[in-house]
Formats: C-alpha cells, structure tokens, sequence
C-alpha cells in the first residue's frame, strides 16, 4: 500500500506496527518565574516516533523508563509524544494515538498537550522520502514554514485543516521562522558523524502534515515569546528525518539536537541547576479514540 510522505508525495513504505498506547501527561519540572524547563518533542511515522521513544513516560509506549527526566543531568525535562502504527505503515499511515497523521486529530492533541507540558521549547519531527544526493539519510532542518492557504488532503474527511490559512494574523503564505539554533545543530551533528546528513532547508516542509504540524512548533513560540509570557517558549522548529535513517541514528541525532537546543537555552533562561525538583505528577491516561 502507498503511504503519503509528510510532504504529500507518496511513496511505498512498510514498518512494523505496535500496540497503541496513549498518553495525557502533566508537565512535571521546576519553573522559572517565566517558563518551565520543559522540552516537547514530536513525531510522526517511523523512525521518528521510535527515535523520540526514550522521552515518552507513558510506560505502555516506552516500558524501558523514561530517560527524559533531568535529561544529561541539564536540568531541562524532556517529554515526546507520537502516534503508533498497529498493522504497519503500509496499511495504517494514519497511525492510532497521540498526533495521528490528521489534521483535526493534530490540532485537538496540540492543545491539550501544550496546555500540559507548557514547553520552554519545541522540536517536531516528521519522516520524509529524503534525497538521493544525501543517500535519504537527510537530517533536515527546516529553516521555516509557511502560513499555507493550500493543503494537500490526509487520510480521514473531514480532508482539509479546519482553518485555512491556519494563521490570521499574518498575510496568507507569509513565513514564520525557526527558533532553534540550526547551524550550531547542523554542525554538531555532522561532527559527530552518527550516519545522517545534516542541512538546512529554506524552501519549506510541503503541503501535508509535516508543514502543518512544524507551523504549529513555530507560531506557538511566537505566541509564547514574551518575557511576561508566565510560561514563555524560546525555541521552536521542525526536523525532517530521511526514509533511510535507523531508528539507531536518528535517537543519537536527536540527542544531538537536543544538546545544542539546551547549550542556547542556557545562554536566555536561568540554568535549575543540579538540584533539579519536580513539583507536577505524571499521569498515563488512555486518550479518546477517533
């Protein structure tokens, strides 16, 4: 079966599918007088949910432990969230859970899990074909996304975005930038060669869910920017992982990413220190089905 990338192309695609387990989850983590210290991660198809599993504590989905707490003795709490594909990809690209690949299912799951977690920052991910020149191995930062009046369609009616452009108050198809630090990113992965190849795309994340779930990473930061914002977000922005990358390289690049978002957080929030508290209870709850 044809599974559409989160640009809107299609392509064929299999991946072994999981048992669904969702997650409502209260953000847990000490506060500055301005933010939490709460970093949300987000995927969509294989591998990027499996790579952001570690983060997830919902033990159904991640009965490893949740290694997202205090992440690297940092002091920041790092928590994911994503859909599971029971059946495979090939016959589920919707996916089941937290985040389907959906429209209306992206925007209820959005809201409730922001209102939780009240991120001090944001990384959503989403898997696409990648390039041949990169061997599909693309680590690609997407540099901005766009206030699309055009939406390729998903896999369950209604088809389209409730609200199209998503964003009124900006001009229709005007961009909102990225707020993650993409170069040190770039380079930092590089570096490390873990398998990927890293760069930065301006041309935007395509038409389908991937634009649309990266839109919503980046205009919720400009919504929560201010210094008198009680839970103010600094960074937001969109990753697209290639077809060819493992589960294995896209955890060590998320942790890479993850090591450059927390260097630029240190420089614009006031580092929790080692003596990390944790003030909110996490919860596992079974969320609705659609």
């Amino acid at each position: 079966m044809l599974l559409r990338d989160c640009r809107g192309g299609r392509t064929d695609v299999g991946a072994a599918g999981v048992v669904v387990a969702a997650v409502l989850m209260g953000a847990a983590g000490r506060a500055s007088a301005g933010s939490t210290y709460n970093i949300m991660l987000t995927g969509y198809w294989p591998p990027t949910n499996e790579m952001v599993r570690p983060f997830s504590t919902n033990t159904e989905q991640n009965p490893e432990g949740w290694k997202g707490g205090n992440f690297k003795g940092r002091g920041y709490n790092v928590y994911s969230f994503f859909p599971e594909f029971p059946g495979g990809t090939g016959v589920n690209s919707k996916g089941v859970g937290d985040l389907e690949v959906d429209y209306q299912d992206t925007d209820a799951d959005w809201e409730r899990i922001t209102n939780d977690v009240k991120p001090c920052a944001i990384i959503t991910f989403s898997w696409a074909p990648g390039t041949t020149n990169r061997g599909q191995k693309d680590w690609e930062i997407e540099g901005r996304n766009r206030n699309r009046t055009t939406w390729s369609n998903d896999y369950q009616a209604p088809f389209k975005p409730d609200k199209i452009p998503p964003d009124d108050t900006i001009a229709p198809n005007a961009w909102r930038d990225s707020t993650l630090p993409k170069e040190a990113i770039r380079d930092a992965v590089a570096a490390a060669g873990v398998g990927v190849v890293p760069w930065i795309d301006n041309a935007g994340g395509g038409s389908f869910l991937s634009e649309y779930i990266g839109y919503k990473g980046v205009w919720y930061q400009s919504r929560h920017s201010s210094p008198d914002d009680p839970y103010q977000t600094f960074a937001a922005g969109h990753v697209h992982v290639g077809s060819k990358v493992t589960v294995e390289e896209g955890r060590l690049a998320t942790e890479i990413t993850l090591d450059q978002l927390m260097n630029y957080l240190d420089t614009v929030i006031p580092a929790p220190g080692p003596a990390l508290v944790f003030t909110g209870a996490v919860l596992a709850v079974v969320r609705r089905r659609r």
